[in-house]
């Protein structure tokens, strides 16, 4: 008897417990959207974050960026996707006090994939990059909360109104210029969208700080994110008020049209006057082509420091399966000045080696051939147009085999980068407070440290080297060819085992352009081990100087060109970057991992390149074949792109 009191004690006290927390907060998170929450003022019921858009499952609402007539920066959605552009909410609310009274109310939302938390529990505190979240409300920041006027009549009143994502959402100086605001600059992320309504009397009202009703306006020298207020902060106190965190989540991808043609910016040329004779309706610089091809030529940088000194042959390695043996021939019996000393080449007339196909929705890049006295290796790619911070980069494409059946490399890297959009202070990168960062992509060891640069790039390159970390087995022992055309074998050199062993293999670079900030606490140089998911990965960084960390991996060159297409996925997190590769996108596997422990990961806005270029192999010490050893190319080497998915 006495242990049954005890537990009806236990359970009035419960009861009790929660009564009085319940009346001190209102504040409610996870909500369904037709739950209901009451507070000494007022009711709240059936809120709905976007209720003019369809459902496609129990979590989420989808929806595709639209790219057309983008250029000024995304919205989601478009004035093509809903009537005004607009995502329709609304709520019911009662008021439970004798008399009319006036609430307030107001949205946010979130990006909830790319994200730092909110709450560091380290520190106690807001995380100290919580303000690089991607965040908004209504578009004019200063639109604060909104007020109601409800009438003590026992009903609910049903409020209605709508919101947009878009760029800048807090229109922050850094964006806007001559009185522009180019949202462009810090356009919508992918990934998935949170959305959080806030209700207030207007008591509570006065307790909430004017930089979380306004979230153009910082505290003190940093903005503070309503998130952290809300959920961690002294939000949570607030007496009559009403959070409500909806379960239901808005899921942003970006899935360009590669059919809907390739823009040629005259930027690329800086100046310099070119060929327009193969400008047509899907490649040119036509108002239609300006206002919605996602993609443009890509012109790689070229260093003039780079000149080699080439064979004079041309030949198709490919299908002319070049050989070893006539590898050593051509690399043994040229003299000198019989050799054609040159440079990597760009493209000399724009959309004679890219296109695009509106019909198949796809993209055909070509290294161009070359004949006799043309003597030219011409790189080729596109890159994307709008920018984007952080993202699951997913493209499917068979660009060319680098192995005939010989396994001798055709000199071609094919590459899956992203790369900075530029633009200096509006795209700086994170301060690097140890240091700083190198100040230039191509400055070289001498050049200075400064706090912050615009220059990032996460790179697939894939191609014919030695997968090892230098620092383990470097060089690989070659020997000297001797020119004797009496003795095959002083000429007809044979790799190394450890080459050979390989032979039918090439390696899955994985580097990550930090700008050799050494903040990370791992930051190292040399060969250093990185751990995820049960693999081992070696991360290999020349010096403390040297700007990128790479990590390589070989891969059977024919399952991942000789078939009719591939994955590629660069994974770019706000803390990891993972790199994978598959025959399909259930089926990736990872072969690199980095995180800002050992690496700057990038913070500002890139666009994605995809390229089949010409490398000079003193990039990559090791490498079997030495580019000006391999013949200029006898036919065009194509290369196609199917589908380019970020989410």
């Amino acid at each position: 008897m006495n242990k049954i009191k005890h537990i009806t004690v236990l359970i009035v006290s419960f009861q009790i417990a929660v009564f009085i927390l319940f009346i001190s907060s209102c504040t409610t998170n996870n909500s369904k959207d037709n739950s209901s929450h009451k507070c000494d003022d007022f009711t709240l019921q059936n809120a709905n974050p976007l209720g003019n858009w369809q459902q496609d499952s129990v979590k989420h609402k989808s929806i595709f960026i639209d790219y057309d007539h983008s250029n000024s920066g995304f919205t989601i959605p478009s004035v093509k996707q809903l009537k005004d552009g607009l995502f329709a909410f609304d709520f019911e609310i009662k008021n439970t006090t004798s008399s009319a009274q006036k609430f307030y109310y107001k949205i946010y939302y979130q990006n909830e994939s790319y994200k730092f938390p909110e709450y560091d529990s380290v520190t106690g505190k807001e995380h100290q990059f919580a303000e690089e979240n991607f965040y908004g409300s209504w578009e004019n920041t200063s639109t604060l909360f909104k007020e109601i006027k409800v009438d003590a009549d026992n009903s609910f009143h049903k409020i209605q109104d709508a919101i947009r994502i878009v760029g800048n959402p807090r229109n922050e100086e850094r964006y806007i210029k001559d009185g522009i605001n180019n949202r462009w600059q810090r356009n919508p992320r992918v990934g998935e969208y949170g959305f959080l309504l806030v209700v207030v009397s207007e008591k509570d009202l006065k307790s909430i700080p004017d930089y979380i009703q306004n979230i153009h306006l910082k505290n003190k020298e940093h903005f503070s994110t309503p998130y952290y207020y809300y959920k961690y902060g002294d939000g949570k106190q607030l007496k009559s008020a009403v959070v409500c965190e909806f379960p239901q989540l808005l899921k942003v991808t970006a899935e360009p049209d590669l059919g809907n043609g390739i823009y040629i910016n005259d930027n690329v040329y800086q100046g310099k006057q070119y060929d327009k004779s193969f400008f047509c309706a899907t490649c040119g610089q036509d108002s239609n082509l300006y206002n919605n091809a996602p993609i443009q030529q890509f012109i790689n940088y070229v260093d003039i420091s780079t000149k080699m000194d080439n064979i004079p042959v041309v030949e198709d390695v490919l299908k002319d399966n070049y050989s070893k043996m006539d590898y050593n021939w051509n690399k043994s019996f040229y003299t000198k000045d019989e050799l054609i000393p040159t440079i990597i080449q760009t493209a000399r007339h724009p959309c004679q080696t890219v296109f695009s196909d509106p019909k198949e929705k796809k993209i055909i890049i070509k290294n161009p051939k070359t004949q006799y006295g043309e003597w030219k290796k011409e790189s080729v790619g596109i890159i994307t147009r709008h920018g984007l911070t952080y993202g699951k980069y997913r493209v499917k494409l068979k660009l060319t085999e680098l192995l005939n059946k010989n396994n001798v490399w055709n000199g071609l890297t094919n590459a899956i980068w992203l790369i900075t959009q530029g633009g200096g202070d509006w795209n700086f990168r994170r301060n690097c407070n140890k240091g700083g960062y190198m100040a230039t992509y191509w400055g070289g060891p001498n050049d200075k440290r400064v706090l912050a640069v615009d220059y990032t790039e996460i790179d697939f390159e894939i191609l014919k080297t030695p997968p090892y970390c230098p620092d383990n087995v470097f060089p690989p022992v070659y020997r000297n060819a001797v020119a004797d055309n009496k003795n095959i074998n002083s000429w007809n050199v044979k790799l190394p085992d450890e080459i050979l062993n390989t032979d039918k293999k090439v390696t899955v670079a994985c580097t990550n352009w930090d700008m050799a900030c050494s903040e990370p606490k791992n930051f190292g140089i040399g060969c250093n081990p990185v751990e995820h998911t049960g693999q081992t990965y070696y991360a290999h960084r020349w010096d403390e100087k040297y700007r990128a960390l790479t990590e390589k991996k070989e891969e059977s060159d024919d399952e991942l060109f000789a078939g009719k297409f591939y994955y590629f996925e660069i994974d770019w997190r706000p803390t990891e970057i993972i790199w994978r590769i598959g025959p399909s996108p259930d089926k990736m596997r990872e072969v690199g991992y980095m995180n800002d422990k050992i690496t700057s990961i990038s913070n500002n806005q890139m666009l994605l390149i995809i390229t089949q270029e010409y490398h000079n192999t003193n990039w990559w010490p090791g490498t079997p074949y030495s580019q000006d050893n391999i013949p200029f190319p006898a036919n065009d080497i194509p290369g196609e792109i199917y589908d380019l998915t970020i989410e």
